[in-house]
């Protein structure tokens, strides 16, 4: 393997990849092949909550292949593995929230919540907010309002509109034509912008009023990177449906569509087979997202997760460090501008630090990293951000 082999026969999504040659993955670091350490601060875009190779994950993994892999379409066969996950995430998440389909990523659990909000309801029309990002098929695509992502793929899922994020004035556009409104419980590439617990409320209030499905994405908040499972609870208030994904398989690929079976029961019917996938709900992804929940409730992390945001806001104390966005270990710290941004995310790299950018909020800077990250690693990682931000803005 060459790096030159990477950039001719394997897609590329941006003019700058740096296309570090991978040698193996362990804990929170990750080796090249010329033998260069990184300590990881983004975990694989916040899908690694325990870090890379977690033995209990992997041993799962192992064990699994050793007794069956993929061995029909979703949905016909009991899979022991697939069962016990579906039944893990209902324990784990408010009534009636009981009924899961298991598909490949969060875009696509997203692209079947679109359809079940609109199959449930009978109406067509999707409210979506502002600087939302929920994927990039077509259907998760057409939920974001940045024109720049969405003109070159046009035209997009029709009746779809756009309110402000936080914003209670705009909840009264949510009408009883309104099939679902998509929320992330805490803005991702926007900046990693929290709610308020008021908006939240209301906002379950105004889609009970109406009739509306409230729809959830904890693609990247949830599986503990808050400080709770899923940071929906913090607000106290119970969606119509919720969207997983990202770190659920602790680093296989995973997507889950959680609702009530009286929901969940329309694509089996009128039409049957109201959404399909092949591989949704295998056996050894769903083992190793088993495991990684267990993982993450048997080592206490969560209960870990205020102390070490405490410490990351401590540490990251700065001139130009204008503040720091999120919860838990979802968190951005933003500069001044952003005229440096990506330069400094590359320095800090080659001083063997992994941070990374947000899609549209471009002062940020991502740190997302595994939940097994100690106070050492996180005073290393800010020292080293201190250092390089000085390097860029000098005065």
């Amino acid at each position: 393997m060459t790096k030159s082999d990477f950039f001719h026969y394997q897609a590329q999504t941006t003019p700058f990849a740096p296309g570090i040659e991978i040698e193996r993955a362990s804990g929170n670091y990750i080796y090249d092949t010329a033998g260069n350490k990184y300590l990881d601060m983004v975990a694989g875009v916040s899908a690694l909550p325990l870090g890379h190779c977690n033995p209990a994950v992997t041993k799962a993994i192992k064990d699994q292949v050793d007794q069956y892999m993929h061995v029909m379409v979703y949905g016909e066969y009991t899979q022991q593995p697939a069962v016990e996950l579906c039944k893990k995430l209902a324990s784990l998440l408010p009534d009636p929230l009981e009924t899961t389909y298991l598909v490949n990523s969060g875009t696509e659990a997203m692209e079947a919540a679109i359809k079940l909000a609109r199959r449930v309801t009978g109406n067509s029309e999707i409210i979506a907010m502002k600087k939302a990002y929920h994927g990039n098929t077509m259907g998760s695509l057409s939920l974001m309002d940045y024109e720049e992502r969405k003109a070159p793929f046009r035209p997009l899922l029709p009746s779809i509109s756009h309110i402000k994020f936080n914003c209670l004035q705009d909840l009264k556009l949510i009408t009883e034509k309104t099939a679902g409104v998509v929320i992330e419980s805490i803005q991702g590439g926007a900046g990693f912008i929290v709610p308020s617990k008021q908006w939240m409320q209301e906002l379950r209030k105004r889609c009970t009023l109406t009739n509306t499905l409230l729809i959830v994405d904890e693609i990247q908040p949830g599986i503990g990177r808050t400080g709770t499972m899923f940071y929906f609870t913090q607000h106290n208030i119970v969606p119509d449906m919720v969207v997983t994904g990202k770190g659920l398989a602790g680093g296989l690929p995973i997507g889950a569509l959680t609702t009530s079976k009286a929901h969940m029961s329309h694509f089996k019917q009128q039409p049957m087979l109201g959404h399909i996938t092949t591989f949704g709900g295998h056996p050894v992804v769903a083992a190793a997202a088993l495991a990684t929940l267990h993982e993450i409730e048997e080592g206490k992390y969560m209960d870990k997760m205020l102390e070490k945001e405490l410490r990351f806001r401590e540490s990251l104390q700065h001139k130009n460090i204008k503040e720091i966005r999120g919860k838990g270990l979802m968190l951005a710290a933003i500069l001044p501008d952003d005229r440096f941004t990506a330069e400094i995310v590359d320095e800090c790299r080659k001083r063997g630090v992994i941070f990374f950018l947000l899609l549209f909020e471009k002062r940020a800077i991502r740190i997302t990293p595994p939940y097994t990250i100690t106070t050492s690693e996180i005073d290393h990682a800010c020292k080293i951000l201190h250092e390089v931000i000085e390097v860029f803005y000098k005065n």
